[in-house]
């Protein structure tokens, strides 16, 4: 059994534990608010940018001049996996819930005899990914030194796939992301963004609006497309900003209460054995002046 002191130290190193965590659940909550601000500014824009390349895509349909960001390669053979996730830890599942979904993308891909590729933006994905898939892996970036998050981050990352993608190196490019829906709740999603996913009026229930478009559909889409990529991965970028505070606002209320707990029992296991051994003394004592 622990001695008094051990107990104490233990107790004392806990109650430490415990204002850490709580100041870091504060800390997160105050950025938070700022996070989610910023990713449900950049929602509408991005929605919009789509709206508009799905109208000009369906105009320029069958096109012999259509950007392969649009048309695609002709070939599904080499996919590059575009994993972005966070540049620390204390956040719960966050991290490892975008990897999961990316590697199972990546083993049924595998399964189907496709090659894969990937593309790693965030510290903690790269870590994970790269115990499993470590030849894989071709490129990194580290956005820690980055304090604030703005479109020229996201344009360098675009830069670096569109270069790829021009240089053959891959066919399909598939981004992955945690999407903010709450402090509690965050979506790990996957994007197709090369080739373009566009839907169609059709599918999602409306008229198709015709526009005339000066110049070309194909000379506006190559000018557009890059752009869209951009900023694809700015709002991803920014959604996961979001849903990393909030994951790490959960999981350091979760961590401050857990240690509260622990002191609670540690205090009343450390109670118990005071009284027990002062009762010890009391016997001892008494025992001995009977003796006497």
């Amino acid at each position: 059994m622990a001695s008094l002191k051990d107990m104490r130290v233990r107790i004392a190193s806990t109650k430490a534990t415990q204002k850490i965590t709580k100041a870091m659940q504060m800390v997160a909550a105050s950025k938070l608010r700022r996070a989610q601000t910023a990713a449900e500014a950049a929602r509408p824009y991005a929605d919009k940018m789509g709206a508009v390349i799905a109208n000009i895509a369906s105009a320029a349909a069958g096109s012999p001049g259509a950007p392969a960001l649009l048309a695609g390669t002709g070939k599904d053979q080499v996919h590059l996996l575009l994993v972005c996730t966070g540049e620390r830890g204390l956040c719960g599942a966050f991290n490892s819930a975008i990897v999961r979904l990316a590697r199972e993308h990546a083993l049924s891909l595998l399964g189907q005899g496709k090659e894969v590729k990937f593309f790693c933006v965030g510290r903690k994905g790269y870590e994970q990914l790269r115990r499993q898939f470590e030849r894989q892996v071709v490129e990194h970036i580290d956005l820690r030194a980055v304090r604030q998050l703005g479109f020229v981050n996201a344009e360098d990352i675009a830069k670096k796939v569109l270069g790829r993608f021009d240089a053959g190196e891959f066919d399909v490019c598939t981004l992955f992301y945690s999407q903010f829906k709450s402090v509690i709740a965050q979506v790990p999603t996957a994007q197709q963004v090369i080739p373009l996913v566009v839907e169609t009026q059709a599918a999602n229930g409306g008229a198709a609006t015709a526009y005339e478009y000066e110049p070309e559909e194909d000379e506006i889409l190559t000018r557009l497309l890059p752009r869209n990529l951009a900023v694809q991965v700015f709002r991803a970028l920014l959604e996961n900003n979001a849903s990393f505070y909030g994951a790490q606002m959960s999981a350091m209320d979760n961590a401050t209460r857990n240690a509260g707990e622990m002191i609670r029992k540690q205090t009343l296991i450390y109670n118990r054995t005071r009284q027990a051994m002062i009762t010890k003394e009391l016997i001892e004592i008494i025992s001995g002046a009977e003796a006497v």
